[in-house]
Protein backbone atom coordinates (compact mmCIF):
# COMPACT_ATOMS: atom_id res chain seq x y z
CA UNK A 1 0.00 0.00 0.00
CA UNK A 2 1.44 3.34 -1.08
CA UNK A 3 1.49 6.33 1.19
CA UNK A 4 -0.99 9.02 0.24
CA UNK A 5 -0.30 12.74 0.06
CA UNK A 6 -3.15 14.95 1.24
CA UNK A 7 -3.26 18.54 -0.02
CA UNK A 8 -5.75 20.78 1.73
CA UNK A 9 -6.50 24.47 1.49
CA UNK A 10 -7.25 25.20 5.16
CA UNK A 11 -8.08 28.89 4.74
CA UNK A 12 -7.98 31.55 2.04
CA UNK A 13 -4.23 32.02 2.73
CA UNK A 14 -3.06 28.57 3.89
CA UNK A 15 -2.16 25.25 2.33
CA UNK A 16 -1.36 22.09 4.31
CA UNK A 17 0.25 19.03 2.72
CA UNK A 18 0.59 15.83 4.78
CA UNK A 19 2.29 12.49 4.11
CA UNK A 20 3.85 9.62 6.03
CA UNK A 21 7.21 8.42 4.71
CA UNK A 22 8.58 4.92 5.26
CA UNK A 23 11.85 6.03 6.75
CA UNK A 24 13.25 7.35 10.01
CA UNK A 25 12.88 11.05 10.72
CA UNK A 26 16.62 11.81 10.57
CA UNK A 27 16.87 10.46 6.99
CA UNK A 28 13.76 12.31 5.81
CA UNK A 29 15.11 15.51 7.42
CA UNK A 30 18.43 15.02 5.59
CA UNK A 31 16.53 14.72 2.29
CA UNK A 32 15.21 18.24 2.95
CA UNK A 33 18.52 19.75 4.13
CA UNK A 34 21.35 18.15 2.13
CA UNK A 35 21.58 19.62 -1.39
CA UNK A 36 22.86 16.37 -2.93
CA UNK A 37 19.73 14.55 -1.67
CA UNK A 38 17.26 17.42 -2.22
CA UNK A 39 18.27 17.63 -5.89
CA UNK A 40 17.33 13.97 -6.37
CA UNK A 41 13.64 14.42 -5.54
CA UNK A 42 12.42 18.03 -5.44
CA UNK A 43 11.76 18.78 -9.14
CA UNK A 44 8.64 16.96 -10.42
CA UNK A 45 9.88 14.74 -13.28
CA UNK A 46 6.63 15.21 -15.23
CA UNK A 47 7.44 18.90 -15.69
CA UNK A 48 10.58 18.01 -17.63
CA UNK A 49 12.55 20.84 -16.04
CA UNK A 50 15.62 19.56 -14.21
CA UNK A 51 17.13 21.17 -11.14
CA UNK A 52 20.35 22.88 -12.19
CA UNK A 53 21.69 23.87 -8.80
CA UNK A 54 20.87 23.80 -5.11
CA UNK A 55 22.68 25.77 -2.42
CA UNK A 56 21.56 25.46 1.20
CA UNK A 57 22.94 26.99 4.38
CA UNK A 58 20.51 25.29 6.76
CA UNK A 59 20.72 27.38 9.92
CA UNK A 60 18.69 30.27 11.32
CA UNK A 61 19.52 33.26 9.08
CA UNK A 62 21.12 31.02 6.45
CA UNK A 63 19.85 31.05 2.91
CA UNK A 64 18.94 28.73 0.10
CA UNK A 65 18.79 29.09 -3.67
CA UNK A 66 17.55 26.50 -6.14
CA UNK A 67 17.51 26.87 -9.93
CA UNK A 68 15.48 24.90 -12.48
CA UNK A 69 15.78 24.90 -16.24
CA UNK A 70 17.55 23.45 -19.22
CA UNK A 71 20.43 25.92 -19.06
CA UNK A 72 21.55 28.87 -16.97
CA UNK A 73 20.12 31.47 -19.36
CA UNK A 74 16.54 30.20 -18.94
CA UNK A 75 16.71 29.14 -15.29
CA UNK A 76 13.93 29.87 -12.80
CA UNK A 77 15.30 30.57 -9.33
CA UNK A 78 13.71 30.19 -5.93
CA UNK A 79 15.43 31.56 -2.86
CA UNK A 80 14.93 32.68 0.71
CA UNK A 81 16.14 32.45 4.29
CA UNK A 82 15.72 29.91 7.07
CA UNK A 83 13.80 31.40 10.01
CA UNK A 84 13.79 28.31 12.21
CA UNK A 85 15.82 25.09 12.13
CA UNK A 86 15.21 22.36 14.70
CA UNK A 87 17.11 19.25 13.51
CA UNK A 88 14.85 16.29 12.75
CA UNK A 89 11.77 18.25 13.86
CA UNK A 90 11.05 21.56 12.07
CA UNK A 91 12.14 23.86 9.24
CA UNK A 92 10.71 27.31 8.51
CA UNK A 93 11.83 29.38 5.53
CA UNK A 94 10.85 32.40 3.49
CA UNK A 95 10.26 32.30 -0.25
CA UNK A 96 11.64 35.61 -1.51
CA UNK A 97 11.43 35.26 -5.29
CA UNK A 98 8.29 37.41 -5.34
CA UNK A 99 6.40 39.80 -3.08
CA UNK A 100 3.44 37.41 -2.81
CA UNK A 101 5.35 34.25 -1.87
CA UNK A 102 4.58 32.09 1.16
CA UNK A 103 6.40 31.32 4.36
CA UNK A 104 6.84 27.53 4.47
CA UNK A 105 6.94 25.40 7.62
CA UNK A 106 7.74 21.69 7.51
CA UNK A 107 7.44 19.49 10.58
CA UNK A 108 8.86 15.98 10.95
CA UNK A 109 7.46 13.54 13.52
CA UNK A 110 8.80 10.03 14.17
CA UNK A 111 6.03 7.42 14.30
CA UNK A 112 7.25 3.86 14.71
CA UNK A 113 10.22 4.13 12.36
CA UNK A 114 8.20 6.18 9.86
CA UNK A 115 8.04 9.95 9.49
CA UNK A 116 4.86 12.01 9.52
CA UNK A 117 5.63 15.13 7.50
CA UNK A 118 3.37 18.18 7.47
CA UNK A 119 4.15 21.07 5.11
CA UNK A 120 2.31 24.33 5.81
CA UNK A 121 2.41 27.36 3.51
CA UNK A 122 1.08 30.73 4.63
CA UNK A 123 0.61 33.40 1.96
CA UNK A 124 0.41 37.15 2.68
CA UNK A 125 -3.08 37.41 1.11
CA UNK A 126 -5.83 35.42 -0.59
CA UNK A 127 -4.77 37.00 -3.90
CA UNK A 128 -1.19 35.81 -3.41
CA UNK A 129 -2.40 32.29 -2.66
CA UNK A 130 -4.67 32.30 -5.71
CA UNK A 131 -1.80 33.55 -7.91
CA UNK A 132 0.41 30.66 -6.71
CA UNK A 133 -2.28 27.98 -6.55
CA UNK A 134 -0.74 25.79 -9.24
CA UNK A 135 2.31 25.00 -7.13
CA UNK A 136 0.62 22.46 -4.89
CA UNK A 137 -0.27 20.30 -7.89
CA UNK A 138 3.29 18.99 -8.07
CA UNK A 139 3.62 18.11 -4.40
CA UNK A 140 2.14 14.59 -4.55
CA UNK A 141 4.60 13.76 -7.36
CA UNK A 142 7.49 15.34 -5.45
CA UNK A 143 6.63 13.32 -2.35
CA UNK A 144 6.44 10.11 -4.47
CA UNK A 145 9.95 10.95 -5.67
CA UNK A 146 11.06 11.40 -2.05
CA UNK A 147 9.63 7.94 -1.30
CA UNK A 148 11.68 6.57 -4.23
CA UNK A 149 14.81 8.26 -2.85
CA UNK A 150 14.24 6.66 0.56
CA UNK A 151 14.00 3.23 -1.12
CA UNK A 152 17.22 3.99 -3.06
CA UNK A 153 18.90 4.92 0.23
CA UNK A 154 17.81 1.56 1.64
CA UNK A 155 15.40 2.88 4.28
CA UNK A 156 12.03 3.13 2.51
CA UNK A 157 9.65 0.64 1.04
CA UNK A 158 5.90 0.21 0.99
Amino acid sequence: MKNRTTVERTSERELVVTRTFNGPVHIVFQAWTKPELFMRWWAPKSMGVPMLSCDMDVRVGGGYRVAFGHDASSAMEFFGKYLEVIPNARLVWTNEESDDAAVTTVTFEEKGGKTLLVLHELYPSKEAFDANSGAEGGMPEQFEQLDELLVALGVGGS
